[in-house]
C-alpha cells in the first residue's frame, strides 16, 4: 500500500474533524453565548497576563482566543499544546519558539518572526503566513491549508538548530 496519498488523506480528515468541532454548537442549536463566551473568557484571562515582551517565558497549553498579540516578543518561549483562535501575531517574534502541538486556527502570522521555531504536529488551518520568516523552522507533521504550504515552500531554507530538520523537507516541498 503505498503511503504517498495518507499524508494528504490525514490531513483532510483533520480538517474535516476541526470543521465538524467548530460547527457543532451550531448544528445542535445550542445558543451562541453558551458555544462562546466561555472559551472567550478564558482567553480573555491569559491575555490580560500578557506584556509586549513574554521571551523565553513557559505559556504551555494556554488558550489566547481572538488575542491581539501583534509585535510581541515571544521568542524562545514555551507555547506547546497552545491554541490561538482567530489570534493577531503580525510581526511578532516567534523565532526559537516552540510550538508544538498547538493549534493555531485562522490566526495571522504575517511578517512574524518563525526562524528556528519548531511546529512539529501543530494545527494551522486557514492560518496566513505571508512575508513570515520561516527559516529553520520545523513543520514536521504540521496540517497547513495547501496555499499556505506552497506558499512557504516557496521561501523555505535552512534547518531547525534544535530537531536538525530542513525547513524544506519538514513542509515536505517538493
Amino acid at each position: 500500500m503505498s503511503s504517498s496519498w495518507k499524508r494528504p488523506f490525514i490531513r483532510s480528515l483533520l480538517r474535516l474533524a476541526v470543521a465538524v468541532l467548530l460547527l457543532l454548537p451550531v448544528v445542535i442549536g445550542a445558543p451562541a453565548a453558551e458555544a462562546i463566551t466561555a472559551p472567550e473568557l478564558r482567553g480573555q484571562r491569559s491575555v490580560q497576563d500578557l506584556q509586549p515582551d513574554m521571551h523565553g517565558r513557559n505559556l504551555q497549553q494556554q488558550e489566547f482566543l481572538k488575542a491581539n498579540l501583534e509585535g510581541f516578543d515571544l521568542s524562545a518561549t514555551d507555547l506547546r499544546g497552545a491554541v490561538f483562535n482567530t489570534a493577531n501575531l503580525q510581526n511578532a517574534n516567534l523565532s526559537g519558539a516552540d510550538l508544538e502541538d498547538a493549534v493555531a486556527f485562522a490566526t495571522r502570522f504575517d511578517q512574524a518572526d518563525l526562524s528556528g521555531a519548531v511546529l512539529r504536529n501543530a494545527m494551522l488551518m486557514n492560518s496566513k503566513f505571508t512575508g513570515a520568516e520561516i527559516s529553520g523552522a520545523d513543520f514536521t507533521d504540521a496540517v497547513l491549508d495547501l496555499p499556505q504550504q506552497k506558499a512557504l515552500c516557496s521561501r523555505a531554507s535552512g534547518s531547525n538548530p534544535r530537531t536538525g530538520v530542513d525547513t524544506r523537507d519538514s513542509l515536505n516541498c517538493r
